[in-house]
């Protein structure tokens, strides 16, 4: 055995068989460091880096420490953007998939009574935005009694927004008996300060920066006039030809205008800013993840909360001001041990930011030459070639873990005084299908929505259709959801 492996933590079963779904094969160094004194309830302060898989380092031991009968929900985990929360809730529900662990994701800008109705559900874990966690303690929606797993995630960024003071407001009505532990790319006082302030004698992890932030990312920087950016960016795509690529913008200005550019050059891409509707933002996020397109072309909105294992180039087509953000965008590359891009387009009175920024990540990047017009010209055939067809996922995680599950739709739920154990006894009795193949049970009012596992989904679609449910005929369909 390696011992390097998952199979030293001594999980479940059912947490193991999603980690080898997710290809979850060796601990990172977050991983190794905190996963087992997570599982030994240990209060912790992380620093580490994006990228550096820390989501799965408390996500692992918080799937397998959950109890699955508590109704309440057992762990709070707050982040300080709304696509956060959302990649967070994925990365949750992935894990304990088997195990049915049910985590939902809560913020702002989506409807507060569709989260209130799905909060009335058997919730594990609540993923959210301070202020939207917030309205829902004041509103009495979320329950916080069984609380016993407080997670702050990105609290330096929390930091940043302006988001500290709603924290602490959060952790004051928390029971005190619970595990808390604070994730930071960087630990700022005020961080500190919190940390000291409402945690029992926390252990310091420290994952160095520089192994992230170079073993599997290559930097380079081209100075540049702000008039000749346009012209390089169409340069420097040719010659890397990346199968795919996130180009960061300072605004959501520059954004459209590099966006429109590309778009009437032909180039498969979209765009993400704080502009768009949340809905946009989400589908546009779920295009790339799926593939649909090739360039993104972001502002910092997008530098977290998106986990693409296949980014093989970031461009900052503007540098970023903050030394941080350098990190968070070009950490979007180079993920899970893959090897990634990050160019810089400098502008010659940019100087001072880019000191600033190879002080902070320990290393000068090393400045490229322009492209030539032979190069370019020489690369431009199978470019094209490429820009025509659709960009392949080989990575994407959660389409692996479903690819066995189908979402069965009930026309009944709560009004016609259905529960869970009522599908599960009628389910597990057609011939071919066990308790082990049902997933999360979703119940609302006039609607239920089952899971079912293992590629048994057609089966149980084709008996439930002649079968009742308590004693009554429910409509079944494939949920479009």
């Amino acid at each position: 055995m390696n011992e390097k492996s998952f199979e030293k933590y001594h999980l479940s079963n059912e947490i193991k068989r999603a980690l080898e779904l997710l290809k979850y094969e060796m601990p990172t160094e977050v991983q190794e460091k905190v996963i087992p004194m997570a599982l030994d309830h240990k209060d912790l302060v992380v620093k580490s880096q994006t990228g550096s898989g820390k989501t799965a380092s408390f996500g692992i031991p918080l799937c397998e420490l959950v109890e699955w009968e508590e109704k309440k929900p057992q762990a709070l985990i707050l982040t300080p953007t709304r696509e956060l929360a959302v990649q967070v809730r994925e990365d949750l529900t992935n894990i304990g998939r088997f195990k049915r662990i049910k985590a939902l994701a809560v913020y702002g800008k989506e409807p507060f009574s569709k989260q209130k109705e799905e909060l009335k559900q058997k919730t594990h874990a609540v993923v959210g935005t301070p202020g939207r966690v917030m309205d829902h303690i004041d509103r009495g929606t979320l329950d916080l009694d069984q609380i016993k797993y407080l997670i702050i995630d990105e609290a330096d960024e929390m930091l940043n927004m302006g988001f500290i003071d709603q924290v602490e407001e959060i952790i004051n009505q928390l029971p005190s008996n619970r595990v808390t532990m604070v994730f930071s790319a960087t630990l700022p006082k005020d961080v500190e300060d919190l940390c000291h302030k409402y945690m029992t004698a926390p252990i310091n992890v420290e994952i160095k920066a520089d192994g992230i932030t170079t073993n599997t990312i290559e930097h380079l920087l081209y100075e540049v006039k702000e008039e000749s950016k346009l012209p390089l960016l169409k340069d420097v795509t040719v010659i890397e030809n990346p199968d795919s690529c996130i180009i960061f913008c300072r605004t959501k200005d520059q954004v459209d205008k590099v966006f429109t550019e590309l778009d009437d050059l032909g180039y498969s891409c979209e765009r993400l800013h704080g502009g768009l509707e949340q809905e946009s933002r989400f589908a546009v996020m779920d295009g790339f993840k799926t593939g649909n397109f090739r360039y993104l072309v972001a502002t910092d909105v997008a530098a977290r909360g998106i986990d693409v294992d296949s980014v093989t180039l970031v461009i900052n087509y503007d540098v970023p001001m903050e030394k941080e953000s350098y990190v968070h965008r070009t950490g979007r590359t180079g993920r899970a041990g893959n090897k990634g891009k990050a160019i810089t387009f400098a502008t010659p009175h940019e100087g001072k930011f880019i000191k600033a920024i190879e002080t902070y990540i320990g290393f000068e990047i090393p400045q490229s030459e322009f492209p030539k017009p032979q190069d370019v010209a020489r690369n431009r055939a199978s470019f094209e070639e490429k820009c025509s067809g659709r960009r392949v996922v080989k990575n994407n995680k959660t389409a692996r873990i479903n690819q066995d599950i189908l979402k069965l739709h009930f026309n009944g739920g709560k009004k016609k005084k259905i529960r869970a154990v009522d599908f599960v006894g009628t389910i597990a009795k057609i011939p071919g299908v066990t308790a082990d193949d049902i997933g999360i049970i979703t119940i609302q009012d006039n609607l239920s929505y089952v899971d079912i596992l293992n590629g048994k989904g057609s089966l149980v679609l084709q008996a439930m259709e002649n079968a009742t449910i308590k004693g009554k005929k429910l409509k079944v369909s494939k949920a479009i959801k």
